[in-house]
C-alpha cells in the first residue's frame, strides 16, 4: 500500500499536467505510449508470443491516437467560418485514417496466420497465430487505443484542458468511492466469481461519489470560468460515468480472471500495468466524449 501511494503521489501530479497544462499533442504521445504499453500486456496475458504479431499490434495501438489527433486538429483549426467543411474533411480523414490502419494490420495478421497455420517450426516454438488470437490482437491493437484516444478527442476541443478532466474525475471519484466504501462498509458480494473483493455498497458507493465528484466539479468551473454549466445534465455523466467506469474494471477483472493472472503488468509498482491503471477509462472516456457532443452539460 505504500508502494502504491508513493506511485501514486508522483504521477497524478505530472499525469494532470499533461491533461491539464500541456498542448494536446503531448495528451497524444502519452496516450500512444500507454496503448503501445497495453496492447503489449494483452498480447502478454493471452500468451501470444510470435514476435511478428507484437511488432504489428504495438505499432498500430501507437498509431491510432496519432490519427484521432490530426482529424480533431483539421476539426477545430477554422473557427465558424468554414466549420461544416472542416468538421466533414475531418470525419473523412479520421475514417481513411483508421481504415488504413487496420487493413494494413489485419493483413499482416491474416500472412502470419497462413504463414504458421501448419508451420512445423511455428508449432514446435508456440509462435503459431491461432485465429482466435486475431481479433485479440485487433482489440488490442486498435480497439482500447481507439477508446483511449476519446482523450485526445476531448483535449483538443474548445476549452479541452476542462473537458479533458471530466472522464478523470469520473474514474479516480468512482475508483476510489467504491474502494474506501467497500473496505469500510462491504459485506455483500457484487461479482464473487470475476472479482471478489468488489461487493454491492462499494459499487453503489462509487456512483455516489463519482456523482458528487462531478458535481464538485461543476460548481468549481460555473464559479470559476465564464461557461455556462447544466447540472441536470452534469448528473448524467456522473451517474452514467460511474455506471461506466466500473463496468470497465469488471471487464479487465475478467479477462484477468480467465487468463490467469493478477496484474497486465508491472510497469508501475504497486499499480500494475498500463491495463491496470487505465482499465476503466477505456470505457469511460469515449461515453464521457459522447455525453459532450450529444447532451452539453458544460456549454461555452
Amino acid at each position: 500500500m505504500k508502494t502504491r501511494i508513493i506511485v501514486a503521489a508522483i504521477l497524478l501530479p505530472v499525469f494532470f499536467a499533461i491533461l491539464f497544462i500541456f498542448p494536446p499533442v503531448i495528451l497524444t504521445f502519452v496516450i500512444s505510449v500507454i496503448s503501445a504499453i497495453a496492447a503489449h500486456e494483452l498480447l502478454c496475458a493471452v500468451k501470444i508470443i510470435n514476435k511478428r504479431v507484437f511488432v504489428y499490434t504495438i505499432i498500430a495501438a501507437a498509431f491510432t491516437p496519432l490519427a484521432v489527433y490530426i482529424s480533431n486538429i483539421i476539426r477545430y483549426s477554422a473557427g465558424d467560418g468554414g466549420a461544416v467543411y472542416y468538421e466533414n474533411l475531418a470525419n473523412l480523414l479520421q475514417i481513411t485514417m483508421l481504415l488504413a490502419i487496420f487493413f494494413i494490420f489485419i493483413c499482416e495478421l491474416l500472412i502470419e496466420f497462413v504463414l504458421t497455420y501448419k508451420s512445423k517450426k511455428a508449432i514446435q516454438k508456440g509462435t503459431q497465430l491461432k485465429f482466435f488470437q486475431i481479433p485479440v490482437a485487433l482489440a488490442a491493437g486498435m480497439l482500447i487505443p481507439f477508446m483511449l484516444s476519446a482523450l485526445v478527442s476531448l483535449k483538443t476541443m474548445p476549452y479541452g484542458h476542462l473537458f479533458v478532466l471530466l472522464p478523470i474525475i469520473a474514474a479516480f471519484m468512482t475508483d476510489s468511492g467504491a474502494y474506501f466504501i467497500g473496505v469500510t462498509m462491504g459485506k455483500t458480494k457484487a461479482f464473487p466469481t470475476i472479482s471478489p473483493n468488489k461487493t454491492i455498497e462499494g459499487c453503489v458507493g462509487g456512483v455516489i461519489v463519482g456523482t458528487l465528484g462531478m458535481l464538485i466539479y461543476g460548481i468549481i468551473l460555473s464559479s470559476t470560468t465564464s461557461l455556462t454549466v447544466v447540472f441536470p445534465a452534469l448528473i448524467l455523466y456522473g451517474i452514467i460515468g460511474a455506471v461506466i467506469t466500473e463496468f470497465g474494471d469488471l471487464v479487465f477483472s475478467f479477462f484477468k480472471r480467465k487468463c490467469g493472472i493478477k496484474d497486465y503488468g508491472k510497469i508501475m509498482p504497486g499499480h500494475g500495468g498500463a491495463l491496470d491503471r487505465f482499465d476503466s477509462m477505456t470505457f469511460c472516456a469515449p461515453v464521457m466524449y459522447l455525453l459532450v457532443l450529444l447532451v452539453p452539460a458544460v456549454i461555452y
